[in-house]
């Protein structure tokens, strides 16, 4: 009973400290903060703040046998790092308000955002109420995923017609019938089938023959590592290691950057358990998300609020992209604290759901907002 009621007060120094901190932030706390009683710790609110420190810094000495967790690092690293990267749940009122009269254009990424991440990557599917939020938002405003997965394989997990997908982290892009103009406004032609039909923006194409054969030799050299997973993501190779034994690993990483002795052209990079191969071009999410506003003919607009929701490495370069415009919401999906360029922040994809939700319901209360031609 001792450590439930002790529980109770950490509970309420820290949610009493994050509501001053919001307040102090100008953002806008939706109830009133209960009191507990203190009868039985004979102390008033007062002498709590003055020892507030010294207790939980005791209680977690003394849960430490119990919990196998350190309470105090976890409460203070993750309650700093939020302060430096608001909820975007608990800023959204503010957030609206700031976008009212412009127009809005959501990029979201899929796995870890959407989807949960899973030891089966197969198997990433979205709920139900997920894919619903995303229609919703998608009907609303112009919509784009972009994913590390092929083009194909991430609508075929969304299954949604009304928004825009681009895949291989950019390099695949299907995007609106609109003029293109890149960013330094030079103009370049949609590529089109003879009958008119438009193919997807490939800025990696040529790459695409010496793709197959690493796929084929980092398949045959990982094929004896017992839970190694290699996946064809079109203009980039996966290979998860979600469920590889930790003692496998140096020897996946070994064979797989053997693969790229002979092929300088491409590159390795590493994301949440999952090491890929790219073609070292200068083209990534960031890239996408400028290749996006441009076809949309948004790119030099003042009054536009781009958002990204993301929750890996990859998704940093449109964090900064967004940054640099000076305009927009760059949103990271993390429980931990981590370095990154987002400015807001949600726990998961349970939060990227209410988050969307949200935005969409306001759109339809709302007659603020311009609503976007999709064309």
């Amino acid at each position: 009973m001792k450590y439930i009621l002790l529980l109770l007060v950490i509970f309420k120094i820290i949610k009493r400290k994050f509501t001053k901190l919001q307040e102090a932030m100008g953002f806008q706390t939706s109830h009133s903060t209960k009191r507990i009683p203190q009868s039985n710790f004979k102390a008033k609110e007062d002498s709590i703040d003055t020892h507030e420190n010294s207790l939980i810094r005791r209680t977690t000495l003394n849960l430490t046998d119990h919990t196998q967790t350190n309470t105090k690092f976890i409460f203070s690293e993750y309650d700093s790092w939020v302060v430096r990267h608001p909820s975007a749940l608990n800023s959204f009122d503010w957030l609206i308000k700031a976008a009212t009269g412009k127009r809005i254009i959501v990029f979201l990424d899929y796995d870890g955002t959407l989807s949960p991440i899973v030891n089966d990557p197969d198997r990433a599917f979205m709920s139900d109420e997920m894919r619903a939020a995303v229609y919703e938002v998608a009907t609303s405003f112009p919509t784009a995923i972009i994913s590390g997965r092929s083009r194909d394989k991430v609508k075929d997990f969304v299954k949604l017609n009304n928004l825009y997908y681009a895949g291989s982290h950019g390099m695949d892009i299907m995007a609106p019938s609109m003029p293109v103009r890149s960013s330094d406004s030079k103009h370049f032609d949609i590529a089109r089938n003879t009958n008119g039909t438009e193919v997807p923006f490939q800025p990696a194409k040529e790459f695409l023959p010496a793709i197959r054969e690493i796929l084929r030799r980092v398949k045959n050299e990982v094929k004896e590592i017992k839970g190694a997973m290699v996946e064809d993501n079109g203009f980039c190779i996966s290979v998860h290691f979600r469920q590889v034994q930790e003692k496998d690993y140096d020897v996946l990483e070994e064979k797989v950057k053997s693969v790229l002795e002979d092929n300088p052209q491409f590159c390795l990079t590493e994301g949440k358990k999952v090491m890929e191969i790219r073609p070292s071009i200068k083209w990534n999410k960031g890239n996408a998300v400028e290749y996006f506003l441009d076809t949309l003919g948004l790119s030099s607009c003042t009054d536009i609020v781009p958002v990204y929701i993301g929750d890996d490495r990859t998704d940093e370069d449109a964090f900064k992209v967004i940054q640099s415009r000076e305009q927009g919401y760059p949103i990271i999906v993390s429980s931990i604290p981590r370095e990154t360029n987002a400015l807001y922040s949600l726990r998961d994809p349970s939060e990227v759901l209410i988050f969307l939700s949200q935005l969409a319901k306001w759109r339809k209360t709302s007659y603020s907002s311009r609503p976007l031609n999709f064309g």
